[in-house]
């Protein structure tokens, strides 16, 4: 199985050249320490930032630069600040090539629940509301089952949705899934060691395996 960094070492090869991509909180922020060499993109920050880069040193770090999640960061030669009504006015136009999320539910139909838990507090929903309805493209960087050992990846979602048929592909730490036009999880490729019976018994909305599944090529 990945861990936390193998996840986001995983998305990094989904990243293009000339991409802008907004990544969400929690592992989705660790992509930017992955991007490929040679791969120009302009990672943007919905509190206001286009050309963040990896993570600061520990002792190099400036608390005035922070992501969505209050990380801090660092910003790359040629980065833009920015206040919020202008990072969504580019979210909500479309100007956003790929959204990277976390999520704590996924359907078959591509619906994604990543932001309340019935009678737990939360301060709102955040940037995600306009996230999945505006972006082009939407990985889901999760762990495929939840601390009780119950799958993530479901018929429908039983949390609070945050998006409608909006997720294109997941990550998890035992596969690669994207989700079908027809519904359902159609495995593209196996976590190093995983076995297609693993991803089977943790995945419990509808799983379409065709041929040969590789293993993740990390």
């Amino acid at each position: 199985m990945l861990d936390k960094t193998g996840i986001a070492k995983r998305i990094a090869k989904e990243i293009k050249d000339g991409y802008y991509v907004n990544l969400g909180i929690g592992i989705p922020t660790l992509v930017a320490n992955y991007i490929p060499e040679g791969i120009n993109v302009v990672l943007q920050s919905e509190n206001g930032l286009l050309g963040m880069g990896p993570f600061p040193y520990d002792g190099e770090e400036d608390p005035d630069l922070i992501n969505a999640g209050k990380q801090t960061i660092t910003t790359l030669p040629g980065s833009a600040i920015f206040d919020s009504a202008m990072s969504f006015g580019m979210i909500r136009s479309q100007k956003v090539d790929l959204t990277i999320l976390g999520a704590m539910e996924v359907s078959e139909n591509g619906d994604i629940a990543n932001w309340k838990i019935p009678g737990k507090m939360v301060k709102g929903m955040g940037g995600a509301m306009d996230l999945v309805a505006s972006a082009k493209n939407i990985i889901v960087a999760m762990q495929h089952v939840n601390k009780a050992g119950e799958s993530k990846l479901l018929p429908e979602c039983s949390l609070p949705l945050t998006g409608v048929k909006c997720v294109k592909k997941i990550v998890t730490e035992l596969a690669v899934l994207e989700v079908a036009a027809e519904g359902g999880f159609r495995l593209l490729e196996r976590a190093p060691g995983v076995s297609i019976e693993d991803i089977r018994n943790a995945t419990a909305g509808k799983l379409i395996i065709e041929g040969e599944i590789p293993e993740m090529q990390i």
